[in-house]
C-alpha cells in the first residue's frame, strides 16, 4: 500500500490513498514451488534430503530453463473420473540421479528416446542437453503432457534439431514405437502396470529386433525385467531413496 503526496494547495483536503496491485510472477510462483516441495520431501522422506534436493532442484530448473518441480498425488484426476489406483504420485527424479543416469549412456549408440509415464518432461529436457534428438513421451495426465510440451518447446529453442512427441495415453495399452531402443522409467506405476508395460516391450523387440536400454530410476520391479532376458550394467544408490538401474536387452533372433 502507497500513500499519495500532498501538494501545498491540497493541505485541506483528504489524503489520498492509493493501492498498488502486485500479481505473483513466475519467479515468486517459483520460489513457493521449492518451499512446498522442501517441505513435502522433509515430511515424507527426511529433511536432510530435502535439503540437498532442493538445491539440486533450484540449479537444475535454471540449468535447463524448465518447470519442473513439484509434487502431485493426482487427487484432480480421481476427481475426473480417471483410474488412478495403478499410478504413482507424481514426483519428479532429483537431477543428480538423472544426469548420472545419462552419463552412463552413450546417446550415439541409441535413436529414439522413450519416456513412459514422462510427467511434466524432465528426464525428456534432459535427454535433449544429452544429445538425443529423437524424444517421445507419454502420459494419461493431459495437463502433465501439456506442461511437458512447454518444457520442450523451451527446450528445442536450444537444440533446434531435437524433434519430440507427446502422446496422452494408458501405458498398458501403449504400443512401443518400433525405434525405441532408449526406455525410461521413474516408477511411474504398480505391478500390474509395469507388466503389461514389459511385456509391450518385448512384443516391441521380437517385431522389430534391436538392442534395448531401460534406464529405471527406483527400480522396484527390476525382475520383471531380468525374467525377460535383460541384464543390469549399472546400478547407483544414495541417500537410501535414490536408486537406480540400467538394464539392456541384446537384438533378439
Amino acid at each position: 500500500m502507497e500513500r499519495g503526496n500532498k501538494s501545498a494547495t491540497e493541505n485541506n483536503r483528504p489524503a489520498i490513498i492509493t493501492l498498488t496491485m502486485h500479481t505473483p510472477n513466475f519467479n515468486n510462483l517459483k520460489v513457493f514451488s521449492y518451499l512446498h516441495y522442501f517441505f513435502y520431501v522433509g515430511f515424507n522422506w527426511n529433511f536432510r534430503i530435502a535439503f540437498n534436493i532442493i538445491k539440486q532442484e533450484i540449479a537444475g530448473e535454471k540449468k535447463y530453463g524448465i518447470n519442473t518441480t513439484g509434487a502431485d498425488e493426482l487427487k484432480d484426476l480421481s476427481k475426473l473420473g480417471i483410474d488412478t489406483s495403478h499410478a504413482t504420485m507424481y514426483m519428479p527424479i532429483s537431477y543428480q540421479l538423472l544426469e548420472k543416469i545419462f552419463r552412463q549412456l552413450p546417446t550415439t549408440a541409441y535413436m529414439h528416446f522413450l519416456d513412459i509415464g514422462c510427467g511434466k518432461g524432465r528426464a525428456l529436457c534432459v535427454a535433449a542437453g544429452y544429445g538425443y534428438t529423437n524424444i517421445s513421451g507419454i502420459d494419461f495426465s493431459k495437463q502433465f503432457c501439456a506442461d511437458a510440451r512447454n518444457n520442450l518447446q523451451q527446450t528445442q529453442a536450444k537444440f533446434p534439431s531435437m524433434k519430440y512427441n507427446i502422446v496422452v495415453g494408458d501405458a498398458m495399452n501403449y504400443d512401443i514405437p518400433a525405434t525405441a531402443d532408449c526406455i525410461f522409467l521413474f516408477n511411474p506405476f504398480d505391478v500390474v502396470v509395469m507388466t503389461a508395460v514389459v511385456y509391450n516391450i518385448m512384443e516391441s523387440a521380437r517385431e522389430n529386433p534391436r538392442e534395448i536400454i531401460v534406464a529405471y530410476a527406483n527400480p522396484l520391479y527390476q525382475d520383471l525385467f531380468l525374467e525377460e532376458g535383460f541384464t543390469e550394467v549399472f546400478h547407483t544408490k544414495e541417500m537410501k531413496y535414490l536408486e537406480a538401474a540400467i538394464l539392456k536387452l541384446p537384438a533378439l533372433q
